[in-house]
């Protein structure tokens, strides 16, 4: 069956490969990009493109009633947009915090609130989040991008529970290293770096830019996996893509369970003597 999907990010990276892969196989897809230069050659591609920043409101409920009088229904919606900033967390200035923020916490949220409404009504809809496996795994020299992750993984994975009985299923995707440009167009670099954190928290900086093109996801293999989760009758609230993702996940998943384990006791040492 055809479905009709909302992306935002097309542009390049996995947002265009997702989009890419559904128009291949006849499904219509509404695409978000930020210039008309893009626009015009997400149409070229058969997608129809709607100029929208995520952190700007206004823009996305436009965008986002817009594409549902477009394709009569958004089934899919997906959050693709997003940006990493790097630096350790202290050198990190509090704007920049405030957009890494915006752009990758209150973007998709204000996103899934808009297109919400007609999902509840239709009680029927499915919400795929793009978050990262530093989303579920931390990485020195990335504290700002993780945290942001991780409040869009508990935003959502909560989100999952109180839509569920609406028919609406919510589903986050965590990639590990795809081969996009993430680790180059899609990154910014603190602006002030502090030389007390060129250690161990400016390998982040480093890795991203020598594995840059030689990261081990492929981008089309991912956007195929999105869509076997998109079709899918009962999807899973996470999905890990790529080996490194599930490494780095069994790794802190690991560490999570030995400190509950070693301090167990202490951990159930304060309740009352009832």
């Amino acid at each position: 069956m055809t479905k009709t999907w909302m992306i935002t990010g097309v542009s390049g990276g996995l947002g265009r490969q997702i989009a890419e892969a559904a128009l291949a196989r006849g499904d219509v897809v509404v695409g978000s990009v930020r210039e008309s230069k893009a626009a015009a050659a997400f149409e070229v591609l058969g997608g129809h493109a709607v100029i929208m920043d995520v952190t700007d409101e206004a823009a996305v409920k436009t965008a986002v009633a817009g594409a549902e009088r477009v394709t009569g229904a958004i089934d899919v919606l997906v959050n693709n947009a997003g940006y990493g900033l790097v630096g350790a967390v202290e050198e990190a200035s509090l704007d920049e915090v405030r957009r890494q923020f915006e752009t990758n916490v209150f973007g998709p949220l204000a996103v899934l609130k808009a297109a919400l409404p007609a999902m509840r009504a239709r009680r029927a809809g499915r919400i795929i989040n793009v978050t990262s496996v530093s989303g579920l795994a931390v990485w020195a020299g990335t504290g700002v991008y993780c945290a942001s992750k991780w409040a869009l993984e508990g935003l959502t994975q909560t989100l999952a529970q109180e839509v569920a009985e609406l028919g609406i299923k919510v589903v986050n995707v965590a990639p590990g290293g795809l081969r996009t440009d993430f680790a180059q167009a899609s990154k910014t670099i603190v602006a002030e770096k502090l030389s007390d954190y060129d250690g161990l928290a400016r390998d982040a900086e480093k890795i991203m830019a020598e594995h840059a093109g030689h990261e081990p996801g492929d981008p089309v293999k991912a956007a195929q996996a999105i869509l076997a989760i998109a079709d899918a009758p009962n999807p899973p609230m996470h999905l890990l893509l790529g080996a490194d993702a599930l490494k780095y996940v069994d790794y802190a998943t690991r560490a999570l369970t030995a400190d509950i384990d070693a301090w167990k006791d202490l951990s159930l040492s304060v309740g009352f003597n009832d």
